[in-house]
């Protein structure tokens, strides 16, 4: 009796599924995030990233922080975009190459933040609160060329606001468009 792919039986009719399934199942896993915890959509973990970005010291009143400068169209895109942490007393500070009625939102930003505007002398404008993934501009109320985000909280938990000066804080004239 000849056999016709048919007739053949039950058992060899069966793919063999895993034979299959197995290497595209191991791409998915890999290509999740597995073994890559808390990265951004480049790939780059929160942790490498602390560590290969320096990190430039500043002074608000008594109180020293340390922060990422953002001072590329690239950087202040991204900011602190896909991030589950910031450290306690670090933040992200955007310079700008002239001063403006800066506008950010959080789109992406998985963190609340609080910004402080801050004008060409360092003084602090005004601060606001962000919520996490929110939309909505938050606007400058004046020209600066300088912003700073925080945790939320930390302005006030330090009680510092409008009229307090921020030391250490790059040239921005000398930031590139």
């Amino acid at each position: 009796m000849t056999k016709t792919p048919d007739s053949r039986s039950s058992h060899q009719a069966r793919p063999r599924v895993w034979g299959r399934a197995f290497p595209c199942l191991l791409i998915l896993l890999l290509g999740s995030g597995c073994g890559a915890p808390n990265a951004d959509e480049s790939g780059v973990s929160e942790g490498k990233r602390a560590q290969e970005t320096e990190l430039l010291p500043l002074t608000i009143g008594e109180h020293a922080i340390r922060v990422e400068v953002a001072d590329t169209v690239e950087s202040r895109g991204r900011g602190l975009m896909f991030r589950h942490v910031l450290p306690m007393d670090q933040g992200m500070l955007f310079v700008y190459p002239r001063p403006h009625r800066l506008s950010f939102w959080m789109q992406n930003t998985l963190i609340p933040l609080d910004i402080a505007f801050i004008d060409g002398s360092g003084f602090i404008i005004a601060v606001e609160s962000m919520s996490p993934l929110d939309e909505d501009a938050t606007v400058a109320p004046a020209p600066v060329p300088y912003a700073l985000e925080m945790n939320a909280g930390w302005f006030e938990a330090h009680d510092l606001g409008p009229g307090d000066r921020v030391e250490g804080l790059p040239n921005w004239r000398r930031v590139a468009h």
